[in-house]
């Protein structure tokens, strides 16, 4: 087994994108794309041990960990620079895990390639209005009016606070107590460099582009009916556990596990999530197999 190396790609646009690779390349590809605030290496926990079953990939997004900044960072762009990594990588079929900020770009690499998509692992991420709930009124004031007080707004947790709130928000004092200080130390260090601040606010802005999307997203899984396994805390206090149903509605046969867990799962529940992951991609590839 090929042990997890920390790698860099210079990216047709000049600008360099870093990534960990783990595992062998003929086995079926797994993308861990990682939310806000945060980067691969939410994934410590996991590349391991899912390195035995699969060629693991957990990119930094641009602006992200040690990943450089995009000239006109947005999704979409995202995207693209993900893509053209798998593209290098010469990776073919992939699972996609899917967490927070990382939805938009995992769904801009699905809908690219369908047919390469042998499954979703969906982790507190959004692809229906259900997930919006009132903490979300000041972002949405500020994609209808992109004015600067709305956009305070809209940024107010960009912060050292908000930061660590992403790691801690809403957790039982148990659960939050097991969450290392440096997870989010490191975080707001990396967001304090050159760039990386203008690429959050960015981000926001273009998340309204985004949710505009729904429909279109909502049209590909009814299409495709990707297998599909979620891991969701029920303790995140950005994406509503409503969001949770309308998943199940889109994906009828979704696997569906609720955590006692924040936001940043992997934090609290890494062994619990990685034999959840392993169970379901050791069962798609036997389905596969026999179809």
């Amino acid at each position: 087994m090929r042990p997890a190396t920390r790698q860099r790609l210079r990216l047709s646009g000049g600008t360099e994108l870093s990534f960990i690779a783990a595992g062998e390349a003929s086995k079926p590809a797994v993308l861990l794309l990682h939310g806000f605030p945060g980067s691969a290496g939410y994934f410590r926990e996991v590349v391991p041990e899912l390195s035995q079953a699969a060629y693991v990939i957990a990119p930094d997004l641009p602006g992200f960990g040690e990943s450089d900044v995009l000239p006109s960072p947005s999704f979409p762009a995202f995207g693209e620079a993900i893509s053209e990594l798998l593209g290098r990588l010469a990776v073919g079929p992939r699972y996609i895990y899917l967490h927070d900020f990382g939805a938009p770009v995992g769904f801009h690499i699905a809908m690219q390639a369908p047919d390469q998509v042998l499954g979703l692992i969906v982790q507190n991420a959004n692809a229906h209005r259900t997930g919006l709930g009132s903490q979300w009124a000041p972002v949405m004031a500020y994609w209808s009016h992109p004015n600067p007080e709305n956009e305070a707004a809209a940024t107010a947790h960009l912060t050292f606070e908000g930061v660590r709130n992403g790691y801690l928000g809403g957790m039982p004092p148990d659960v939050a107590a097991r969450v290392p200080a440096e997870s989010w130390e490191e975080d707001w260090r990396v967001m304090q460099l050159s760039g990386r601040m203008d690429t959050q606010r960015a981000l926001v802005r273009d998340y309204g582009n985004y949710v505009a999307r729904f429909d279109e997203i909502a049209e590909y899984l009814a299409r495709w009916q990707p297998p599909s396994l979620m891991v969701w805390a029920r303790h995140d206090p950005f994406f509503d556990l409503a969001e949770v149903l309308s998943w199940m509605r889109a994906l009828p046969r979704m696997e569906a596990h609720i955590l006692d867990a924040g936001h940043k799962l992997l934090e609290t529940h890494a062994p619990a999530a990685v034999s959840l992951m392993l169970d379901f991609i050791r069962h798609t590839q036997r389905e596969g197999e026999r179809a």
